[in-house]
């Protein structure tokens, strides 16, 4: 049905800026249908071609999405940003941030060109030079050799996020169809959303996607599925070497499919690294340092095929350039001292201890929760507003599984990087009253 907003404007552009404004004023609601491209242009005293330019920069916004012969309508999701963080009231615990723990962390290198050794600083990075370090990349190929991926063609982008769009950007268009864990992580939903990329649900269990999911997308025409071999959020599932092989059966029937694998974790997991990409035509694996070395290292190293790796450097060249070979540096600064790996490994056991702590206590109840990895903990519950408002009123904040889920049933995500033993206990005991659960017996 067609909506009786008409956007004014005497360009594209003009067109496009008052369609945007007026979904952020809210005069233009998700699912609104914007007028037919050649009824809009008589009503401007315009040509079709300015109107069908102004849609088509809607749609690369995000703001709008393309339905062929069923007209373009206003996207559902934010236009152009991630959905706002959840608020978390003063006094309350809060266990929704995916942060990990400052306490293991280690401390940044303190020169701008750093060298563990004492020796030369690095000489600066010139416009013509590498875009990877030879330093970093050296270390990144031997630990992503040493974990079964090729490591032959490397790129570094600036985070885990920033590599799944720009591989995306080198293969998909605007229209395609990508596979995706459900429930996953929110802001790759929105940022399929802002690529005009239609998101398709994969289930999951405790070992990640399932095989027969992946089998549904490739079914459903995907040009890509992103997979999470390890601490995926917000469910923590992680591969095994079984599940590996299971997926690369199934995906060995697609060999024109992109493959995306994001380890956002590495080395902190808590699960062994694997892989579906070996042999593969169109793949791309991004390890990032965000979990394990901090967030504000806006750095992961990608792996690829030759074409892949080519597209996201290109396209870099064309944008940042390049990521800066101070942060580059510092990275591998970390990796060669042995006391960063010292704290990698401590970490890895605090936040596995943290996980099977919490899913201990939960168990005494007889709450069922899943976590084999990472820096979450998934509870399914049936009621995410009621289990969610009634962890706050006892002064617990986490997050309601909402924004993380497509297709999946309801759940809550706890955060548990900085979680205590004796916090867990509590935590259990006061998620038991919301849930009207009692403690199993032990006699």
């Amino acid at each position: 049905m067609l909506t009786q907003y008409l956007p004014t404007g005497s360009t594209a552009t003009e067109i496009a800026s008052d369609v945007e404004a007026a979904v952020r004023e809210g005069r233009l609601r998700p699912g609104a249908m914007l007028p037919p491209v050649r009824l809009l242009a008589g009503e401007l005293g315009l040509s079709p071609a300015t109107v069908a330019s102004a849609y088509r920069e809607l749609r690369l916004k995000g703001i709008a999405r393309g339905h062929r012969r069923a007209g373009t309508r206003i996207t559902g999701a934010p236009p152009t940003a991630p959905r706002p963080p959840l608020a978390v009231p003063a006094g309350a615990r809060n266990l929704i941030s995916g942060s990990p723990d400052p306490a293991l962390l280690p401390a940044m290198p303190a020169s701008p060109a750093p060298r563990r050794d004492g020796g030369v600083p690095v000489s600066p990075r010139l416009y013509g030079d590498s875009p990877v370090s030879p330093r970093l990349a050296e270390l990144a190929a031997g630990r992503l050799q040493a974990d079964g991926i090729d490591a032959m063609h490397l790129a570094v982008v600036g985070g885990a996020l920033d590599g799944v769009e720009r591989v995306l950007g080198a293969w998909l268009r605007p229209g395609d169809r990508a596979g995706v864990e459900d429930p996953g992580y929110p802001p790759l939903l929105d940022l399929l959303t802002a690529m005009d990329i239609d998101a398709v649900p994969m289930t999951l269990d405790e070992r990640g996607v399932r095989p027969e999911a992946v089998a549904r997308a490739i079914e459903a025409k995907c040009q890509a599925v992103i997979l999470v071999p390890r601490a995926q959020s917000p469910t923590g599932a992680a591969w095994d070497n079984h599940r590996a092989a299971e997926l690369s059966h199934v995906l060995a029937s697609a060999p024109e499919l992109l493959v995306i694998e994001d380890d956002h974790a590495g080395e902190v997991a808590g699960a062994p690294a694997t892989t579906t990409t070996t042999w593969r035509q169109k793949w791309a694996v991004l390890r990032s340092v965000s979990k394990s070395l901090g967030p504000d290292l806006r750095l992961a190293v990608l792996a690829g095929d030759p074409v892949t790796t080519a597209r996201v450097e290109g396209r870099q060249a064309l944008g940042t350039g390049w990521v800066s070979y101070l942060l580059q540096e510092a990275v591998a600064e970390l990796w060669e001292d042995p006391q960063v790996g010292q704290l990698l490994e401590q970490a890895a056991a605090a936040y596995t201890d943290r996980r099977e702590r919490l899913i201990g206590a939960l168990a005494t109840y007889g709450i069922a929760a899943t976590g084999q990895s990472g820096l979450a903990v998934w509870v399914p519950v049936t009621d995410e507003v009621g289990t969610t408002s009634g962890l706050l009123d006892r002064g617990w904040a986490v997050a309601p599984g909402e924004r993380f889920r497509l297709a999946s049933g309801p759940g809550i995500r706890i955060g548990i990087a900085t979680l205590g033993a004796a916090e867990a206990s509590q935590l259990a005991a006061d998620l038991s009253a919301c849930l009207r659960v009692r403690p199993r017996r032990t006699d």
